[in-house]
């Protein structure tokens, strides 16, 4: 491994390790320039998107998991994380969708639960 790509592997690692505990703002400082010398790597933008979700700025994480899907369609966590970004969001009818993608693709009880979550405070909100 050439010192560039040991540098951003243990920054990628050090910020995984941040969002472990529960620092966002730090991790995504040090996820930075991974994300410049890595724009293509969906774990990057993964790290990333639950950085941004946990520190609640929800349009990049919106953004990020977006990115992932792009680059992966076939990431059901991604869809997951997604579904979970918009719920907070409050755009339920989007979250579902994404939701719905994540549980056929992996039944996931957390998957299933989310869903569960989201369709029935659509069907609350419907009720009303």
């Amino acid at each position: 491994m050439t010192g560039d790509a040991q540098e951003t592997f243990e920054a990628f690692r050090r910020a995984e390790s941040l969002v472990a505990q529960r620092r966002p703002l730090d991790a995504l400082a040090v996820l930075a320039p991974v994300l410049d010398a890595e724009p293509d790597k969906t774990s990057v933008h993964l790290l990333a998107g639950r950085a941004y979700l946990i520190s609640a700025q929800l349009r990049r994480a919106e953004m990020a998991f977006r990115r992932v899907i792009e680059l992966d369609p076939t990431d059901h966590y991604a869809l997951f994380a997604l579904g979970k970004t918009l719920q907070r969001m409050s755009r339920l009818t989007e979250a579902q969708t994404q939701l719905r993608l994540a549980v056929a693709m992996h039944p996931d009880p957390a998957y299933q639960e989310a869903l569960g979550e989201v369709s029935a405070r659509i069907s609350v909100e419907r009720d009303r």
